[in-house]
Formats: C-alpha cells, sequence, structure tokens
C-alpha cells in the first residue's frame, strides 16, 4: 500500500520531466553552437573523402592478404602464397 506513489508525487514527476525538456531546449536552442552552412558541407566532405579511403585501405589488404572467401578462387594473396610454399 505505501509503493504507490500519491498524486503528489506523479506531479512532481511529471513536472521535473517537463522542466528537464524545457532546459534541453533551452541548451540546445541558446547555448549550442551549430556550425555553419559552409562549415557543414567542408566537414561533410572531410568525412566522405576520409570514408573512401579508409574502405579502399580495406579493400586492398583484404585484397592482399587473400581474404575473398572463396577457396576456388586462384588469387590466394600473399598469406596464401606464403601457406603453399611450406
Amino acid at each position: 500500500m505505501g509503493s504507490i506513489p500519491t498524486a503528489r508525487a506523479k506531479t512532481k514527476k511529471v513536472s521535473k520531466i517537463k522542466e528537464y525538456f524545457s532546459e534541453t531546449v533551452t541548451e540546445m536552442v541558446h547555448h549550442v553552437s551549430w556550425p555553419t552552412w559552409k562549415e557543414l558541407q567542408s566537414n561533410t566532405i572531410i568525412v566522405m573523402v576520409a570514408s573512401v579511403i579508409i574502405s579502399l585501405l580495406i579493400f586492398v589488404m583484404d585484397f592482399g592478404f587473400g581474404i575473398t572467401g572463396d577457396s576456388k578462387s586462384v588469387w590466394k594473396g600473399a598469406m596464401g602464397f606464403l601457406y603453399g610454399m611450406f
């Protein structure tokens, strides 16, 4: 019986939730420094170029080490060549 919250406790919780969202909106609108459109575009281009470079590096490493997932492949990679020697 004591575990059931009273109406006052429920109202207090709801007011705290409202206060949290109100403070969040105030913080996002007035205190956060948002990038300009030009900064956003340049940063997006940097991220895209870095993503392409990293994916190409991973592709080259996979191809070089022979990680193809196909056991009947002609190219076994550097590791396959080394394992074939022994």
